[in-house]
């Protein structure tokens, strides 16, 4: 594995003819790595729930230049199995093939103790943190495994790896995710050109993250693009042969 690849530097045509699905692409980390993959000539597939702030980033990737991007408006807590395999079969039809999948998209409504949990808000955050990226995972893999060379990246999180007290289903869901990615990693490692990792960004400043802590100065955090370098390099041929790893972005 590149021995610095917090900093990466890209080449320009790093992702040149790629077919990329980015989740939660709307805002913070997805719209900065679709942004960038754009940047580095990869075709990206936007997905979110919001479509108007898919259309934002949408314009601005055909504001940079960049090639033209796809739009999949899709609510990660809504869609069932059906959907996602249709979700499949449009991009196989479109595209014949995805050369990445990068999950970005993020729930966490609150902070709260186990004691106090409401158990339909659970159900609700483990839904879109972590059965609906193993839904449009599963669904994706025949197109991942058309591709020479295909990358998979599940955003974590610190509370994944070490559990802290009032993240709950956020934790529970993290915790989850990295499981998910060492299966699907053992799975893939022999018999396709998948690599799959998980990678968490730290702490950035988001919406969710001023959400979730109201008297934080955001000022003191690192903006969404100074973790793009890692997704970047995840993404990229220069990642061949890492899989099943447990990352940080810093």
């Amino acid at each position: 594995m590149h021995s610095d690849f917090q900093n990466y530097q890209p080449r320009p045509d790093l992702l040149a003819d790629r077919v990329i699905l980015v989740t939660g692409a709307a805002e913070g980390i997805g719209r900065a790595v679709a942004r960038a993959s754009a940047r580095l000539g990869a075709t990206v597939i936007l997905s979110g729930f919001d479509e108007e702030r898919l259309e934002t980033v949408y314009d601005e990737i055909e504001a940079d230049g960049s090639p033209e991007p796809a739009s999949l408006p899709l609510d990660l807590e809504k869609a069932d199995e059906q959907l996602y395999l249709g979700v499949a079969s449009t991009l196989g039809d479109e595209f014949g093939r995805l050369d990445a999948l990068v999950h970005c998209a993020v729930f966490a409504p609150f902070l709260s103790r186990i004691d106090d949990y409401d158990a339909s808000q659970w159900e609700r955050v483990l839904r879109i943190n972590l059965t609906a990226p193993f839904l449009l995972t599963q669904t994706c893999l025949p197109l991942l495994r058309a591709a020479e060379d295909a990358s998979v990246i599940f955003t974590s999180d610190r509370v994944g790896r070490t559990g802290l007290a009032y993240w709950g289903a956020f934790a529970a869901a993290k915790f989850g995710i990295e499981g998910l990615m060492q299966t699907l990693a053992e799975e893939t490692r022999d018999s396709s050109n998948i690599r799959v990792n998980s990678l968490d960004p730290g702490a950035v400043r988001t919406g969710l993250r001023r959400e979730l802590y109201p008297g934080e100065d955001p000022n003191t955090l690192p903006t969404p693009d100074a973790v793009v370098p890692a997704y970047l390099y995840l993404l990229g041929p220069d990642a061949i042969g890492t899989t099943g790893q447990a990352l940080s972005a810093r």
